[in-house]
């Protein structure tokens, strides 16, 4: 029974070495959207196509993933993602090579569906391992390292993409040559080459602790097999799914476009490398409310405290569409403090209510991460039409952006709109029956 505990506390802490590097690298994906906007010209919808492109991933890589797993076990699964992450961080280099932001969005996606198969396999495993009743703080807590990652990406990535190159201190639109143009371009190429490299350490330490993994191998095998498809008759895998796919689109829009925002002279009006390095507030908010929310949900009900998360970040939201200047900017950082419980609570709350074996939930979960395609882009979309044509090249002034940035204040009802729904989710959520799986993978605890 000790041999048995040991192993799952092993297992534990071995899968959250994942959650950090699945994290780190899709928030990477932020600072990396203000240097393709400057580098390539391009509007906010149009941009926004790196999100499309990353969270596409999810949809399409989803439903194999789980018969992946099932075939390979939960090691080879985990190296097998992480072999097509690098595959796509090597891709990084050859679109610049080719001055192609297509190809761009070739590498983003390939990247993002390693990603995919670490969550299928991650999710489950984190929440399975240990005692039941105590599901939601084990998912929690690793999502607190997967948020520690979320903070260190902005800062790291910022120093290297945002600086030098056209986003030198004092550069000026009229200026920037090709050669400026160029070493941002490289820059591009040493963030993802070192991504790579991080990746291939991390293989080696996960087949070193491979046989932690495999704790679980007897559950996460047979819980895999179920069709995504079952879950489709299970009311509340629905309304789980409605609710990743809100959240995830509302937290990754307002991440995506923060550093721009911030840039703007009406906001903060700071160069883009600083805003870049203050969007680690936004994604360090999620870190510490997820430490701070896995132990209020040992003292209060996971749905009752989903719901007040929700409803003041869509508040916050609302706020920021009104204001201007570093108040807004201040209270649009501090809507991830908020975010912070929100996929660990809707994926534990959605598994203990779903009729659906714990798998094909799961399975239906993964698939609503395509939120991040969708609602960023019609966040863009809205800045821009709201917004009107942007100065080309704004960004490589190295100072405040003096274009308005009234488009992405009104395109912030939109996350609102998604977390007021969240919070009805939840509301109803507290009220309806708990179901009780055989695998005992999940229960009514918190």
């Amino acid at each position: 029974m000790n041999s048995n505990n040991t192993g799952m506390r092993a297992g534990f802490a071995t899968v959250t070495t994942l959650f950090f590097m699945w994290g780190f690298i899709t928030v990477s994906v932020d600072p990396l959207i203000a240097a393709l906007k400057a580098i390539f010209e391009l509007t906010y919808a149009e941009v926004m196509l790196s999100q499309v492109a990353f969270f596409t991933a999810y949809f399409v890589v989803s439903l194999p993933a789980a018969g992946i797993i099932a075939r390979l076990g939960n090691t080879r699964s985990i190296l097998l993602a992480l072999a097509i992450m690098i595959i796509g961080c090597l891709t990084m280099p050859v679109a610049t090579g080719n001055n192609s932001f297509a190809i761009v969005l070739v590498g983003l996606f390939i990247i993002a569906g390693g990603i995919t198969i670490l969550q299928v396999v991650a999710n489950p495993l984190a929440a399975a391992l240990g005692p039941p009743e105590r599901s939601h703080f084990r998912l929690t807590f690793s999502q607190a390292f997967n948020s520690f990652g979320t903070w260190l990406a902005p800062m790291v990535v910022a120093s290297v993409l945002l600086v030098g190159g056209i986003f030198a201190e004092g550069a000026k639109c009229e200026t920037v040559t090709k050669a400026m143009r160029d070493e941002s371009l490289r820059k591009i190429d040493l963030t993802f080459l070192l991504m790579a490299g991080a990746l291939v350490l991390l293989g080696v330490f996960i087949w070193a602790f491979r046989r932690h993994l495999e704790v679980t191998t007897e559950v996460t095998t047979a819980a895999q097999r179920p069709s995504v498809l079952t879950a489709l008759k299970s009311k509340w895998a629905l309304l789980g799914g409605l609710a990743i796919f809100l959240y995830v689109g509302a937290e990754v829009s307002i991440g995506s476009a923060m550093t721009n925002f911030l840039n703007y002279d009406d906001m903060l009006g700071v160069p883009l490398k600083t805003a870049g390095h203050m969007v680690a507030y936004y994604w360090g908010g999620a870190m510490i409310g997820r430490f701070i929310g896995s132990l209020l949900l040992t003292r209060v009900p996971a749905p009752r405290l989903l719901a007040i998360f929700a409803a003041i970040a869509a508040l916050m939201c609302l706020a920021v569409s009104q204001l201007h200047g570093s108040t807004a900017s201040y209270i649009a950082l501090s809507i991830g403090l908020f975010n912070s419980i929100m996929f660990p609570v809707i994926f534990t709350v959605t598994l203990e209510r779903s009729t659906a074996p714990p798998a094909a939930t799961s399975g239906l979960l993964c698939l609503a991460i395509v939120g991040g395609a969708v609602l960023p882009y019609l966040f863009g979309f809205i800045a821009d039409v709201v917004g009107g044509p942007q100065p080309k090249l704004s960004e490589c002034v190295g100072g405040a952006n003096m274009a308005s940035s009234i488009g992405l204040h009104v395109a912030y009802l939109l996350p609102m709109t998604a977390y007021a729904i969240i919070s009805i989710f939840a509301v109803r959520a507290g009220k309806a029956p708990v179901v009780t799986h055989p695998t005992g993978q999940v229960s009514a605890g918190h």
